[in-house]
């Protein structure tokens, strides 16, 4: 069983516009409200695809129920904690004329100390089951900030493997461990190591620096690919060109083929092929953690990762 756990998920508004005009009555010619956030999206490509992911996280109020009932809809199975505060909405405005997309994201409430043992609880039930586990996204304000970092040898310790998804101090924390895989974006990794990695020497440097111990980093680049480096040799990944309606979402699909392929037995630079097929996929569309499995397996052929020194 892959486990997608994700403390900060949404309910997600994707509203289309043939052309989007500032300080003016835009009317839109598409809506869609759907269950989404990073691991409600990775574990929605991974049953698009034919497993069995499992979604845990926290969930609240209306909009918890919406998102629950849209998971359950997909045939993802879930395991959320019922907290007090309402689950965020956030909006994905996509304008056709100027091909963007714009995101406006509403921060998670703080979730209480209760909620998070109960969330601890559930994950330790989860320990002998799951093979595969995908943390991904950011902690809610007031969140005990090792969360992420005190899991990684329990799941470690049960030979699964991890992929993390995170930055900033909930990151540096977890780099101090090995044996995980941790997976950002290039921003993200500066932010986190307050470091210029404006050029690709800058980027692959720090990506064979981060790279945990018997484990590996890879950061991503959106439509230019990706480095990876499992600390000693490093791989660029270039992805498939594609037509991109949003890259909302792209990054978690990216999470989930990577899941997949390393669950098969893949070694890490062939897995990253389907991840950045699962990404590109997912920018084919509109809505986040939305792909055709046609497309999938079309692009898969079309991803390149060469060795880098």
């Amino acid at each position: 069983m892959i486990l997608c756990l994700g403390t900060t998920p949404t309910v997600q508004r994707s509203m289309t516009f043939d052309g989007l005009k500032l300080d003016d009555v835009n009317r839109a010619v598409d809506v869609k409200e759907y269950a989404s956030g990073k691991s409600p999206n990775v574990a929605r490509v991974l049953r698009t695809m034919g497993h069995e992911p499992l979604a845990v996280g926290f969930a609240g109020g209306d909009r918890g129920k919406f998102l629950l009932a849209d998971l359950a809809l997909a045939g993802i199975r879930c395991d959320f904690v019922d907290i007090p505060p309402q689950t965020r909405l956030c909006t994905t405005i996509i304008d056709r004329a100027a091909g963007l997309a714009t995101e406006l994201v509403e921060e998670h409430s703080p979730v209480t100390a209760d909620a998070w043992e109960a969330l601890d609880q559930k994950l330790r039930a989860h320990l002998p089951t799951s093979k595969m586990w995908i943390f991904s996204g950011s902690l809610p304000a007031g969140a005990p900030q090792d969360f992420y970092a005190r899991w990684v040898p329990l799941v470690r310790q049960t030979g699964a493997t991890l992929i993390l998804d995170a930055r900033g101090e909930p990151l540096n924390l977890a780099l101090k461990l090995d044996g995980f895989i941790a997976k950002l974006n290039r921003d993200e990794l500066a932010a986190t190591l307050h470091a210029d990695l404006s050029t690709d020497a800058a980027l692959i440097d720090a990506t064979r620096r981060i790279a945990p111990a018997n484990g590996a980093a890879i950061i991503t680049m959106g439509s230019k690919g990706a480095i990876a480096s499992d600390g000693k040799r490093a791989w660029r990944l270039t992805s498939p060109p594609v037509k991109a309606v949003s890259a909302v979402g792209s990054g978690d699909a990216f999470a989930a083929g990577l899941a997949m392929a390393l669950s098969r037995g893949e070694p890490l630079p062939e897995a990253m092929k389907l991840a950045a097929a699962c990404g590109a996929a997912n920018a084919m569309t509109a809505l986040a953690g939305h792909v055709n499995v046609g497309d999938v397996e079309i692009l898969r052929s079309r991803a390149v990762v060469s060795e880098v020194y």
